[in-house]
């Protein structure tokens, strides 16, 4: 690797403003605000809207879309081309 192109790749830590929930892990990211982890030292401070803790997806609270309802709405709204 080339010195002196790559940007600083350090630890932050990563805290979920909907839960509270945090973790450690290594960005390229910075930030003013900071936080003591629980090993004692002093890291960076990201809050992030969603991660995997409030993640519709993950926490199994994701709605499933009715396709069917949405294809009928589509053709109410512009109804179905005539075949020529």
């Amino acid at each position: 690797m080339k010195n002196g192109i790559h940007p600083d790749y350090h630890p932050v830590v990563f805290k979920d403003s909907s839960t509270g929930d945090s973790f450690l892990t290594r960005s390229t990211i910075t930030s003013e605000k900071t936080i003591e982890w629980s090993d004692g030292r002093t890291y960076p401070l990201v809050l992030v809207d969603i991660s995997s803790w409030s993640h519709p997806f993950w926490t199994g609270t994701q709605r499933i879309m009715d396709s069917a309802g949405q294809v009928e709405k589509f053709h109410r709204r512009y109804g179905k081309r005539e075949k020529r």
